[in-house]
């Protein structure tokens, strides 16, 4: 049996017994490296702990690159492209002798912007997918959890607050666990400022009249679960 991720320092544990004489230091948790020299050593460092390397890094190696999409959230691919950019522009430049290689699946789309040098491209490709998705931010959502009857109260008020025009959509409510559930408020970007008036506004009432039932707000959420 063998782990399907090894961390920073197991990594740097088997890099130091596969490449004895070089130094190997790591980077990450309680212990990040702001800079490094530019004599010869491996740096394992975690993602965004990585140190600046004086004259700039002659290689580097992006591991486990499907961890990192395989995480339950809708900004998963935009989050590893920014920090894989990052890392990659530490690097030498290629005429300079520097590489940067990338472990992973090769016709997924967030390492072809590497392999391509294309943040923009990636970025275009990911809010026409957003926009067709109708996910932020090419519409507003909010995330309404709590008792049933206190979500379906609040999507009620909201119904009354917003004009037709504002397209309000309703996704829900689905269960939770026994005692809660969970929906999707959304409009279209243009009505965004009114939908969180109208939430504000909705949550103030329930207050102000004790309505029973806590709801938790969540504008624009990263994840659904």
């Amino acid at each position: 049996m063998r782990a399907a991720v090894v961390g920073a320092r197991r990594t740097a544990e088997e890099l130091g017994r596969a490449f004895p004489g070089f130094v190997v230091r790591t980077s990450g948790g309680d212990n990040v490296l702001d800079a490094v020299s530019d004599e010869p050593a491996l740096i394992v460092s975690t993602p965004g702990a990585e140190p600046v390397a004086e004259g700039g890094y002659s290689a580097a190696l992006l591991l486990d690159t499907w961890l990192m999409l395989a995480r339950p959230d809708l900004r998963a691919p935009e989050e590893a492209v920014r920090r894989w950019f990052n890392a990659a522009a530490l690097v030498r430049p290629a005429r300079a002798g520097g590489t940067v290689i990338l472990v992973g699946d090769p016709s997924a789309l967030p390492l072809q912007a590497i392999v391509r040098w294309s943040p923009e491209g990636f970025a275009t490709r990911e809010i026409e997918e957003r926009r067709a998705a109708r996910l932020a931010p090419a519409a507003k959502l909010a995330e309404l959890t709590g008792p049933a009857e206190a979500v379906t109260d609040l999507i009620t008020r909201l119904r009354d607050l917003l004009p037709p025009a504002a397209g309000l959509e309703v996704l829900g409510p689905v269960d939770v666990d026994d005692e809660t559930v969970r929906a999707v408020v959304r409009t279209p970007r243009t009505h965004g400022t009114a939908l969180v008036r109208a939430l504000k506004e909705a949550q103030s009432t329930r207050a102000t009249k004790k309505t029973p039932g806590t709801v938790r707000l969540q504008v624009d959420p990263p994840t659904f679960g």
